[in-house]
């Protein structure tokens, strides 16, 4: 089942009848409120991977999380078209957490590799809705109350930025302006919410430092974080099942979600 996120006119749309932005719920039945995640896959902003979605999903229903994934728009849309999607499926879980029995106040939101510059960004660029709004679910906020960032992109500048997913989201001749405003590092505040990160010291496509840089800047702004480089491993592990060290950060970002009542 896929949820449209927008029933009317999508705001920035190309027009593409099959990039309609939409969830696919992953509900727990429970006799209790349950917190939730909202799962953004990467793909450099050009797709969105398979392994990044769905598999997320079950795991995260393991641990007890209802989970959702999000088809956010990607290439020809640009920005802020993803940001957008990422914003209102925060907005649209919580307008409805009382008849799917989630907490309202524990929603977050988890990316992998360009997902997660977008989970960043929704983190860094804070909106916690509109009370005037006529749409009752723009009323809701987009703050998530985690995130989970695996192997993210975070940066925009050189030399440390994913060129691909640079250009996928903002053109061949981006804004000055906007490559720092969407360097994530850069606009972390104290309302950025607690960060569970992890990344491959060698990966060869997004590098560690992406991480780094965003761990450090968590760290002046004194939110809780925490950080787990693993030595060795390529981009793109997803759940990294068969590899018995990387697989560790399922178990550490799990005990982690627990510290935050998730």
């Amino acid at each position: 089942m896929s949820i449209k996120l927008w029933e009317e006119a999508v705001p920035q749309h190309l027009g593409e009848p099959d990039v309609i932005p939409s969830l696919t719920p992953f509900l727990l039945e429970s006799d209790s409120l349950t917190s939730a995640m909202v799962i953004c896959p990467g793909g450099g902003y050009g797709m969105r991977a398979d392994h990044e979605g769905e598999p997320i999903a079950k795991w995260l229903n393991a641990c007890g999380i209802s989970a959702f994934v999000l088809n956010y728009r990607v290439a020809p849309h640009k920005h802020p078209a993803p940001l957008l999607d990422a914003q209102r499926a925060l907005r649209y879980v919580r307008y409805h957490a009382e008849e799917w029995g989630i907490k309202k106040n524990k929603v977050g939101i988890l990316g992998f590799s360009a997902g997660g510059h977008l989970a960043a960004t929704v983190g860094t660029h804070v909106d916690e809705g509109d009370a005037y709004a006529e749409d009752p679910l723009e009323k809701e906020s987009a703050r998530p109350d985690v995130m989970v960032l695996c192997y993210p992109v975070i940066t925009l500048q050189s030399p440390y930025r994913h060129e691909g997913s640079m250009i996928n989201l903002l053109g061949e001749q981006p804004d000055e302006g906007l490559l720092t405003s969407l360097s994530n590092e850069l606009q972390v505040s104290q309302k950025t919410p607690p960060t569970f990160l992890w990344h491959t010291a060698d990966d060869d496509s997004v590098p560690v430092e992406n991480s780094l840089l965003f761990a450090r800047a968590l760290s002046q702004a004194h939110v809780p974080f925490d950080l787990h480089i693993f030595e060795q491993g390529p981009h793109g592990m997803g759940l990294a099942t068969e590899d018995e060290h990387v697989r560790q950060w399922q178990e550490q970002c799990a005990s982690w979600l627990k510290i935050h009542q998730f």
